[in-house]
């Protein structure tokens, strides 16, 4: 079989794929929720699905908004670094989740969003719902991700769902100030704990200076970013902090859930959450890539599928030929230390492996190999007859971002302070 270089994965991609891929993964990082919270809301109800997002988004969103920002060299505690940070954040991927921006002065700005794609997804679920989305978790999740920036930073609203009349336009606005007269919140207890994780540690792939495109995100706030107009370097790490920022939400999922129920409970809700996740995103992957239905298509996914990557935080091995694909996932490194994602998959609990082999070709599906201490090893063949969609994916798909389409919006503009 044919090996892939795992300690390559996003690097082996052209500079135009990876920044067709990086939306992609912003997109599906958002979808998450879309996946988990359905099987929240059945086993805790709408209440108890409110506090399990809330929770998971405060634990994550401040790690990985710092992140992003000293890999894009864009740290500052103004309102512009802000904005900066939700423009590579899955909790607000472009377009399906479309925020404009207005700059007043260093400490005072505006948001607002001309689509909202979880309204889209919500809305049909009556008033409650919404409430429960747009007030009980945007409130303390916006809050959160400003506090990364400034402690002193508040996001409070000007208008926001549910709307009255009901084509209101923007479906939302907000404001964001800054002054240091507002006392910042305690650190929640969720967060400091998910600040001792190895993700929020994990040292990735170094942007080089050379070969063309913007390195960093230095400059002047834009209305949209352009990801072909980063580096190659650049879109590889991006693309990685977006993958770990996958993994950092679906960590804070599972500290929360483990708060409201029995482990074994716990772990059953979250391999929900992944197997909807994972077949939706290889799905989009294979169709952002035109990638071949075929074996190599399917390694070409697993070297970047968020369950998969990034490298330095999953241990895994791929190799395929014409007739099979193997796949080891080795029980070491960052991934397994932290009990994310690949922790979840074992020889008894294969789903989340078909329902993303499945997203590349129906026909996939896998089989085991063996299991040890040391790693975990199976086998995708192609069956004779495709398999039924599985009920994860199925609810998954009720998302109006299953099926969202990007579009190539131009050249954008800066935005400087009114």
């Amino acid at each position: 079989m044919s090996l892939v270089d795992t300690g390559d994965s996003f690097a082996a991609l052209s500079r135009t794929d990876l920044a067709t891929l990086v939306p992609e993964l912003l997109l599906c990082g958002q979808l998450i929720d879309r996946s988990g919270m359905a099987h929240l809301i059945s086993a805790f109800g709408r209440e108890g699905m409110a506090e399990v997002a809330i929770e998971e988004w405060q634990a994550s969103s401040p790690w990985y908004t710092r992140r992003m920002q000293r890999a894009l060299k864009f740290e500052g505690d103004d309102v512009v670094t802000i904005f900066k940070g939700m423009q590579l954040d899955i909790g607000a991927p472009p377009q399906f989740m479309d925020f404009r921006y207005r700059v007043h002065d260093r400490d005072h700005g505006e948001f607002w969003l001309d689509h909202c794609g979880a309204l889209m997804d919500v809305e049909p679920l009556g008033d409650a719902y919404v409430t429960a989305m747009c007030h009980d978790i945007e409130d303390p999740t916006f809050d959160a991700t400003a506090l990364a920036t400034n402690p002193h930073a508040r996001v409070r609203p000007i208008h926001r769902p549910p709307r009255a009349p009901a084509d209101q336009h923007p479906h939302c606005a907000w404001t964001v100030t800054i002054d240091p007269s507002y006392e910042p919140p305690a650190v929640e207890p969720h967060t400091e704990a998910l600040g001792r994780t190895a993700a929020v540690a994990l040292e990735l792939s170094p942007i080089d200076r050379d070969g063309e495109g913007r390195h960093d995100y230095s400059g002047p706030l834009l209305a949209d970013l352009r990801f072909d107009e980063f580096s190659k370097s650049a879109l590889v790490r991006i693309a990685e902090e977006v993958c770990l920022q996958h993994h950092l939400l679906a960590l804070g999922f599972l500290m929360s859930v483990r708060k409201r129920t029995d482990e074994q409970s716990a772990i059953e809700l979250t391999r929900k959450q992944l197997t909807g996740i994972a077949g939706i995103t290889s799905e989009r992957i294979r169709t952002a890539l035109g990638l071949p239905r075929s074996f190599a298509g399917l390694a070409a996914v697993l070297d970047v599928h968020p369950l998969l990557a990034p490298h330095r935080y999953v241990d895994r091995v791929i190799c395929f030929d014409d007739d099979a694909l193997g796949l080891r996932i080795n029980r070491r490194g960052g991934a397994f230390d932290d009990g994310s994602w690949p922790t979840l998959i074992d020889l008894e609990h294969l789903g989340p492996l078909d329902a993303l082999v499945r997203g590349v070709d129906p026909h996939f599906t896998t089989r085991p190999v063996s299991e040890t201490e040391e790693a975990l090893v199976v086998e995708v063949f192609r069956a004779g007859s495709p398999a039924n969609e599985c009920d994860e994916v199925a609810v998954t798909r009720f998302s109006t971002g299953s099926s969202f389409v990007f579009e190539d919006r131009g050249i954008p503009l800066p935005l400087t302070v009114v």
